[in-house]
């Protein structure tokens, strides 16, 4: 194993120090580690989305002529194909630039069910989009190695390569910028109190531990899971929602929503306000992080969600800390017209022993088809 400290050397010798992307739970110490020294020996600027990550990362080429690194779980490689061709391939404006992408669902290991395809394309995905790659090994000197012949590599190329980053390479790093707890509720609460006030509602969920904890919620409860659990699409999770309230009108539709999740598909904001439907409700569990790789934190400690869903035509939006406004909201959503936005506050943080989904997300889906076809 490679400690973060160590690799960040060899990163600091080659003069790589700027750093940029969305995390990922493959190598969340390093995440912890670029969280604690951003501005300190590096720069770390956490992006909403793979595509603005390799933008953010060609304007630091364009102004310093440096190598900027891009992180990414492997699903964002499928994310960033566009700026990655249309942008930096040596055909278009050739910019360098060295990905560092944590490998989930590699053939042959468990994963979850929405990383297996990408985990068996991903390598033969950067063989098709001609970016050169290399594993990074799990020795210093090995890796030291590696590292340098990219580098040059990007160099001499002018156009993007990328790292392998496999799991449990990385030594533990606890991180030590942690930011403190303030609210009154956890998102588990949030979500029980959401479960227990509502009737019959339809339910969309987004993807990590918010479905986890709905999908066990229900089980405790006795009922069956009949919410639609999306697993990766992260930022999907809205788009789908509304899409089934445009179809079901005489329903109520909601959508559990994350800070980083409603992030990253912000645009979703717009088509729903421009789209309105009555009955759809848009649920912001905002803990300020993507807690799911490691709670890296998100931007949302400076973003005015509210303002964003009226500016893009929502009916209403709302923003809540305590567990009686929530309450009180539920309560009384059948006089709420929608679209509406309400964003919770809640702590960061899980129980250990939180479990995922027993079914499939084909059985999942199935269940929630039939779920609807009765409404």
């Amino acid at each position: 194993m490679i400690s973060c400290e160590s690799l960040f050397q060899i990163f600091e010798k080659n003069n790589l120090t700027f750093f940029t992307g969305v995390p990922d739970s493959t190598f969340k110490d390093w995440m912890a580690f670029l969280a604690d020294e951003h501005s300190k020996r590096l720069t770390n600027l956490i992006q909403p989305s793979e595509c603005e990550a390799i933008a953010s990362a060609t304007g630091y080429n364009l102004a310093t002529n440096r190598i900027p690194i891009v992180y990414m779980q492997n699903s964002g490689l499928g994310k960033c194909i566009n700026p990655l061709t249309s942008l930096c391939d040596e055909e278009v404006y050739s910019i360098p630039l060295l990905m560092m992408i944590g490998w989930r669902g590699e053939p042959g290991k468990h994963d979850e069910p929405q990383h297996i395809k990408m985990g068996r394309i991903m390598l033969p995905l950067l063989d098709t989009l001609e970016i050169p790659y290399k594993i990074l090994p799990n020795t210093l000197e090995e890796a030291e190695e590696t590292i340098n012949e990219l580098k040059n590599l990007a160099e001499k190329s002018s156009s993007p390569v990328a790292l392998i980053i496999k799991p449990d390479l990385l030594e533990k790093y606890e991180i030590k910028s942690k930011q403190k707890e303030e609210f009154e509720m956890t998102r588990e609460e949030s979500i029980k109190l959401i479960v227990d006030n509502l009737a019959n509602e339809i339910i969309v969920s987004t993807t990590g531990k918010i479905s986890r904890e709905l999908w066990e919620y229900r089980i405790k409860k006795g009922q069956t899971p009949i919410d639609f659990y999306t697993v990766g699409s992260m930022g999907c999770a809205s788009s789908i929602a509304h899409s089934i309230a445009l179809q079901k009108k005489d329903k109520k539709v909601i959508v559990l929503d994350g800070d980083g999740a409603a992030l990253m598909q912000l645009g979703a904001f717009s088509t729903i306000g421009y789209y309105p439907t009555e009955n759809f409700y848009h649920i912001i569990l905002d803990n300020q992080s993507y807690e799911s790789t490691g709670e890296q934190p998100t931007v949302s400690s400076k973003i005015d969600f509210e303002k964003i869903a009226l500016a893009c035509g929502y009916n209403g939006a709302r923003t809540i800390e305590v567990e009686q406004d929530l309450v009180s909201f539920l309560k009384g959503i059948k006089n709420i017209k929608g679209p509406y936005l309400l964003v919770v506050k809640v702590n960061k943080g899980s129980r250990k022993d939180l479990g995922r989904p027993k079914t499939t997300p084909l059985e999942n889906k199935e269940q929630f088809k039939n779920f609807l076809s009765k409404k």
